[in-house]
């Protein structure tokens, strides 16, 4: 039998390019992953990452949250080498592929429709890696212009941007040998008009430096916006229409009105606890009120409570007013203590407000530095911190799983926040672990963890060059009517606009 073959022809690619601080960055799509709502294979000068976008026909039912999945998979082959493991395949995500992974969720979640539960999935797959181009803004970049030119409902794009400080200049996603004199490496990700998240690790430099540099950082990213607004007018898909999620506005409308003081009055406390019990008691009341009107009313529950706290919260804020009475610029009480545990290397229990953070610190040899086999420059970890975040510590009544990708980013918040003050290797050669353990959570616990490892190595005779704190700051805000304030507890960390 003859076979017929023909030669296939991808009509509907293009491609599109601009220098992106001194290097190339292209975008190309209708060549790739046909299947998927949109792809985009973005390189920028060589690092290249395909980024694939998908969403399900269907909402998922029974869910009240957006089920939004990032996946930033690294392959060894994108740097030439073969995997170590005995399978010799690419595993689970290595840590850095997982904090990758949630420096492009950050960003984006918060642009897609609050009620939308359609599954959506953005796979990057990177494919090879120049070590002056980032990866991590390479995905970050081709995400947003998939999703955009996609029939995904998003209010993007969005761009991201690695500015550096060499003490005398910033660096705009510097080169390899410009990351060698680094002082501060920054994460920018922003939309025309707005910065959306930052991420920063920084060897103790002036404040001023890190603002401005913020500054021209959202200037440098504007083209890539530019060249993504354009690919949408070109190429992109009209937005499917979407169910949205069910909620009665009505029943909604008729408990503010009649149990507004009472919701008030359960605010108003300190203790986390107390406030849940009080919140009970309200639903209750709801039942009582609206239950034979309503008789599904249950199923908006969690909805109303949701915006109910959200609207006191919010008006409380912006008139000065905090859950727990204190000022904006007020911190809740504090304790510290150190040498906690018998026996140990180190411990430093760490209490602000009902947050508390055990942290406990052990030395070894340099033989027990964490060996890394990943698609990124450093090879090998000799300071590490891990975080656990028990279901006891909200309260909550669950089993202990497997590390999850929260526990690995405040891990890795707080190992960057005292990176900098851990000794050299020739002043201090030992191989360094803390382990932060929440035991009570009402916000800011990284935050916590990042103190409570301060005391643990101090405590263990780690001469650091100087102890480190870390405080949370949030906003709210109603049109250009804002108001920022420290160190926020959960309901404030829930219902704000900011947890920086």
């Amino acid at each position: 039998m003859r076979m017929i073959i023909k030669h296939k022809e991808f009509t509907n690619r293009r491609v599109y390019e601009i220098d992106y601080c001194g290097r190339p960055l292209r975008m190309e799509v209708g060549r790739m992953a046909e299947l998927a709502n949109a792809a985009v294979l973005t390189q920028y000068g060589e690092t290249t990452v395909l980024v694939a976008v998908t969403a399900s026909a269907r909402p998922r039912d029974g869910i009240d949250y957006f089920p939004l999945s990032v996946d930033f998979n690294e392959k060894l082959y994108a740097v030439g080498r073969i995997p170590g493991s005995f399978m010799r395949r690419e595993g689970r995500p290595s840590l850095p592929a997982v904090l990758a992974s949630r420096l492009i969720d950050r960003p984006m979640r918060p642009l897609f429709p609050s009620d939308l539960r359609n599954d959506v999935a953005i796979q990057c797959e990177v494919l090879s890696v120049d070590r002056d181009c980032s990866p991590e803004i390479t995905a970050m970049i081709g995400a947003s212009a998939a999703v955009a030119i996609s029939d995904i409902p998003w209010n993007g794009p969005i761009a991201g941007i690695s500015l550096g400080w060499d003490g005398d200049r910033y660096l705009f996603n510097p080169t390899k040998a410009e990351r060698e004199n680094n002082r501060m490496t920054v994460t920018v990700a922003a939309t025309h008009k707005k910065v959306v998240m930052i991420e920063a690790a920084a060897d103790q430099v002036p404040d001023d430096v890190m603002y401005e540099g913020i500054v021209q950082a959202h200037e440098k990213l504007q083209p890539v916006i530019d060249l993504i607004d354009k690919m949408v007018e070109e190429i992109g898909k009209p937005k499917f229409e979407y169910e949205h999620a069910d909620f009665n506005e009505e029943l909604f409308a008729k408990i503010v009105d009649a149990t507004m003081d009472e919701a008030k009055a359960a605010m108003d406390t300190d203790d986390k606890n107390v406030r849940e019990e009080r919140w009970n008691k309200l639903i209750e009341h709801w039942h009582e009120l609206f239950l034979d009107e309503y008789p599904d009313m249950d199923k908006y529950l969690e909805e109303i409570t949701y915006k109910f706290q959200k609207k006191i919260v919010k008006a409380w804020l912006l008139a000065g007013h905090r859950v727990d009475g204190r000022a904006m610029d007020e911190i809740r009480p504090l304790a510290a203590e150190v040498g906690v545990i018998p026996r140990v290397h180190g411990s430093g229990l760490f209490t602000r407000g009902q947050t508390q953070v055990l942290s406990i610190a052990t030395l070894n040899t340099l033989s027990a530095a964490q060996k890394l086999d990943t698609i990124w420059e450093e090879e090998e970890k000799r300071y590490m911190h891990h975080y656990n975040f028990p279901g006891y510590s909200t309260g909550e009544a669950k089993p202990q799983r497997s590390t999850g990708r929260r526990e690995y980013g405040h891990g890795a918040l707080a190992e960057k926040a005292l990176e900098p003050v851990i000794p050299s290797v020739e002043d201090f050669p030992y191989a360094i672990r803390v382990v932060s353990e929440v035991l009570s959570s009402n916000g800011s616990t990284s935050q916590g963890s990042i103190c409570g490892s301060t005391l643990a190595l101090m405590d263990a005779g780690v001469p650091i060059k100087a102890p480190v704190a870390g405080i949370s700051c949030g906003l709210i805000q109603d049109g250009d009517d804002f108001t920022t304030f420290i160190d926020i507890q959960g309901v404030e960390d829930f219902h704000g606009e900011m947890d920086f």
